[in-house]
């Protein structure tokens, strides 16, 4: 798992290249979706940038999984393995995409 800091790389490049090296076949992409389940400014934000990886990467099949939650269940899991999450951005960060793809993969048996 990799953190991108979009500040300092080209994220659709980087994802472009990461999904050529390694085989990838479908892109999960987590969806912040508010408690009451509907999405806000933070989600249309992400459908944008969905958008720009389908164009980049049209062959590819694009997934969205609801991310409700899954900062804290992660953060959570670092507290019981002893790390402190809140001082690890990038640690919680993957640890949160790591729960996401879990997501997807439970609810796809794979």
């Amino acid at each position: 798992m990799e953190t991108l800091d979009c500040r300092l790389i080209d994220p659709l490049a980087r994802i472009a290249r990461l999904a050529e090296l390694r085989g990838i076949r479908t892109l999960v992409v987590g969806l912040p979706v508010r408690m009451d389940g509907n999405e806000g400014s933070s989600a249309a934000k992400v459908r944008a940038f969905a958008n720009l990886l389908r164009q980049r990467l049209p062959d590819i099949p694009l997934v969205f999984v609801d991310e409700t939650l899954t900062t804290s269940s992660a953060a959570a899991k670092l507290r019981e393995a002893g790390r402190n999450a809140r001082q690890q951005k990038p640690v919680i960060d993957q640890a949160a995409a790591v729960e996401i793809l879990n997501l997807w993969m439970e609810e796809n048996a794979v």
